[in-house]
């Protein structure tokens, strides 16, 4: 941050801001723009899509930006920008093919639709960060091999539990520590939960109820666990991780000791979660030492006599980081959080009840089916069914719930793009069941 905050305001002083477009305005992609506009010298969101365009432009003029036009070519919006101006369009591959927009920020959560507009993105030259950890845990090893060929940056995301985790982890290996465990902090884990039961909490906030609910049923943990397993070369302890729930309050110095030594020093690490610990939000690093030396300071220091200490962010912020993963992708060519290689983590999809064979499933955060981690290994041996690939599948077969979902018990729509992508990813990470 205190190298980030300086080269932004070098590009403030010099009147050179980064340029930002943005795919999807949203509850995540409105604060994005008015972080953005209000409080990131040196950064400028140039171009926003959205669906609906009305919201597009809403998330300008609640940040104060009055002067906007919608814009239906390259040329105009390369037009406006050149002008200092700033442009809503309805189409978004408009975004990544300007010439003059730096970084694409993703942020609608969807995985089809999103699959196709960052990849050609990529193909553009434009850096992109995900709000989008359901697209990157589904094909973002193949997406990041694009990207590494077009020379660009693909990031997930600071402020959201992935980044922070990343942070942490880059942080406690610098200082001579060995992380064992990179960690997300609950409240609440249900996997049964639907857009029903989480309506009242989505409308309160404002929020999509589908969203809220993938939050609530552990697939957004999973999602964001399995690329950060992905980025740190980690595994999981077991299906579904540990997730073991405390009592509330239970300090994070407790919760360390419920995690099985043999899964976390006996191979490259996992990632898992805990619901209910203090703080109540926010990640953790679960890390080693192997130097008395160095022990008897950290006990002087207050994190305890080993052989096991706990690092720990006490919250997560999202939108209020992101520009600065755009600065350090902009800038510096240094990613959040990408994938390092083949997937090491999946995130599989499991029958959220009964479910009857010729029903289409409704995908991520509906009320079909729910998402858990489990190794890229076991998914290829077993032909598991991704998450991100669940929705307009059409059942060849009655399936009870908790159970897991093969491709052999779906039919998958035809045409897709990521499907396309995740067969690529398969063949070059040489991925076979």
């Amino acid at each position: 941050m205190i190298i980030v905050d300086t080269a932004l305001a070098k590009r403030h002083a010099e009147n050179n801001p980064i340029r930002v477009g943005l795919i999807g305005a949203g509850f995540m992609g409105r604060g994005i723009v008015f972080q953005i506009a209000t409080a990131v010298p040196g950064m400028k969101i140039v171009a926003v899509y959205n669906r609906t365009i009305d919201k597009a432009k809403k998330a300008y003029l609640d940040a104060g930006i009055e002067d906007i036009a919608l814009v239906t070519t390259p040329v105009e919006l390369e037009d406006r920008i050149s002008r200092g101006k700033y442009s809503v369009t309805e189409d978004p591959f408009l975004i990544g093919k300007a010439a003059n927009i730096d970084i694409i920020i993703e942020a609608t959560g969807a995985v089809e639709f999103s699959s196709r507009i960052v990849f050609e993105a990529i193909q553009n030259k434009k850096h992109v960060v995900l709000m989008n950890a359901e697209l990157d845990g589904t094909v973002g090893g193949i997406l990041k091999v694009h990207a590494d060929k077009a020379g660009v940056i693909l990031t997930n995301a600071d402020g959201d539990q992935p980044g922070l985790e990343m942070n942490l982890l880059r942080y406690v290996k610098a200082i001579g520590l060995k992380p064992v465990l990179c960690g997300n902090i609950k409240g609440l884990q249900d996997p049964y939960r639907t857009p029903t039961t989480q309506e009242s909490f989505a409308k309160k906030w404002a929020q999509n109820a589908y969203m809220v609910t993938s939050f609530a049923d552990g697939t957004k943990i999973s999602y964001e666990q399995a690329i950060v397993a992905n980025a740190a070369g980690m595994t999981i302890g077991k299906r579904g991780m540990f997730g073991p729930s405390v009592p509330v309050g239970t300090p994070l110095t407790e919760v360390m000791k419920l995690y099985p030594m043999d899964a976390l020093t006996s191979g490259p690490g996992i990632v898992d979660y805990v619901v209910g610990a203090s703080p109540p939000a926010g990640i953790f690093v679960i890390a080693t030492h192997d130097k008395p030396f160095q022990q008897k300071f950290l006990n002087l220091y207050k994190l305890g006599e080993g052989p096991l200490y706990v690092f720990y962010n006490p919250y997560h912020i999202c939108h209020f980081e992101v520009p600065l993963t755009c600065a350090r992708a902009v800038l510096f060519g240094d990613a959040s959080v990408t994938p390092i290689g083949a997937p090491m983590v999946e995130v599989i999809t499991t029958a959220k009840t009964n479910l009857k064979a010729g029903e289409t499933l409704d995908g991520i955060g509906g009320y079909h089916v729910y998402g858990q981690c489990e190794t890229s290994e076991i998914t290829a041996e077993q032909d598991l069914l991704p998450m991100g690939l669940a929705e307009g599948c059409i059942l060849k077969r009655d399936i009870v719930r908790d159970q897991v979902l093969t491709y052999a018990d779906v039919i998958i729509p035809k045409g897709r793009f990521s499907d396309k992508l995740r067969t690529e990813q398969n063949e070059y990470f040489k991925i076979t069941a």
